[in-house]
């Protein structure tokens, strides 16, 4: 697992008629803050701000098919051919990221072919990278390709 420690970012929160909402800065809109989109909006702004990642570069919540199946990727980087570079799966802070979660990406893999597959809850990360057409770990999140 990576060790990653997310600065303290100025997210925009307000309550609506009791419910959370967050401002995604990539989406340019309110989305109610859930337990995974915590996550989501952390570990974007973690790539964003703290690994120097391109906003512009970034899908978030990105449809997409497997076979007739529509998908939705958490976050997608994108390399600077508009190739996917990295998939990140969040789930939310209590959720084990276990094999089911591997699976998942894995099968996102397959219409989203990346370099990178990242999961994480928050607390914990884990990330891949795709060498002879095999998974490896990494110990740290690559610097984004220039």
């Amino acid at each position: 697992m990576l060790k990653i420690a997310f600065d303290r970012y100025p997210f925009k929160i307000e309550s609506r008629k009791g419910i959370q909402y967050i401002f995604d800065e990539v989406r340019k809109r309110w989305i109610i803050l859930s337990p995974e989109e915590w996550v989501r909006q952390n570990f974007l702004q973690y790539l964003v701000s703290q690994m120097n990642y391109p906003a512009k570069l970034i899908a978030v919540e990105k449809e997409f098919f497997v076979g007739e199946l529509a998908k939705r990727g958490d976050l997608i980087v994108y390399n600077r051919d508009a190739l996917p570079w990295m998939i990140v799966e969040c789930k939310h802070m209590t959720e084990v990221l276990n094999s089911k979660v591997i699976k998942q990406i894995l099968i996102y893999h397959q219409s989203l072919p990346a370099k990178y597959l990242v999961i994480t809850n928050g607390s914990y990360t884990a990330a891949f990278v795709k060498i002879s057409n095999m998974f490896q770990p990494v110990e740290a999140l690559p610097a984004f390709a220039q």
